[in-house]
């Protein structure tokens, strides 16, 4: 993956970091993202990131768990070994609803945790960058994300007028990787 040049700012306070968001999307900067201790209500609506719609992934996931058990027993049930039982119906769908609910709900609950971790790129294996080594401590971080038209000292001057207590300029790779962390290598320096 190649290298893209990012202009961070961090800040320690809720109030100042939302002021700064609203700042940095009003002058048109490419906000790649921002690190909170805690989650900020709002904040999301202010970064312009739509809902997420992993409800109609669980929603797919649970009509192919109900489909998949539905599918399974009528076919065990009624082709491959029918059994009498007391006189009851080869196809019993009333006796069949328990364990489709429950298939349902395990399709449903597995299939959102694997989009979720997906999405989120989380996984024991995967590496990403930090921009700053207390990002999720105590400070909010913010990564504005340098084009061919920005100037790093423009949006870094931006940044520091908008309350950031650092400002530094990286480089990194925006996407994930398979690996480990370099114990050799400083993460946290500016380059």
């Amino acid at each position: 993956m190649a290298e893209k040049k990012f202009v961070v700012g961090s800040f320690t306070e809720e109030a100042v970091l939302f002021d700064a968001v609203k700042k940095v999307r009003k002058a048109g900067y490419k906000l790649h993202d921002v690190y909170t201790p805690f989650p900020i209500h709002g904040l999301d609506k202010v970064m312009g990131l739509r809902d997420t719609s992993i409800h109609t992934a669980g929603f797919i996931y649970a009509i192919f768990g109900t489909t998949t058990a539905l599918s399974f027993m009528t076919w065990v049930f009624t082709k491959d070994w029918p059994l009498n039982i007391g006189g009851k119906p080869h196809f019993a769908l009333p006796a069949w609803v328990p364990i489709m609910f429950e298939f349902t709900v395990l399709c449903a609950c597995v299939g959102m945790v694997l989009t979720f971790c997906y999405l989120c790129q989380l996984a024991p294996f995967v590496k990403k960058h930090h921009f700053h080594e207390r990002a999720t401590d105590d400070l909010f971080v913010m990564a504005i994300e340098c084009t061919p038209k920005t100037n790093e000292g423009e949006v870094s001057g931006f940044l520091n007028n908008a309350g950031a207590i650092e400002v530094n300029v990286q480089q990194a790779e925006t996407g994930w990787w398979l690996g480990t962390y370099d114990k050799d290598k400083k993460m946290f320096e500016s380059k």
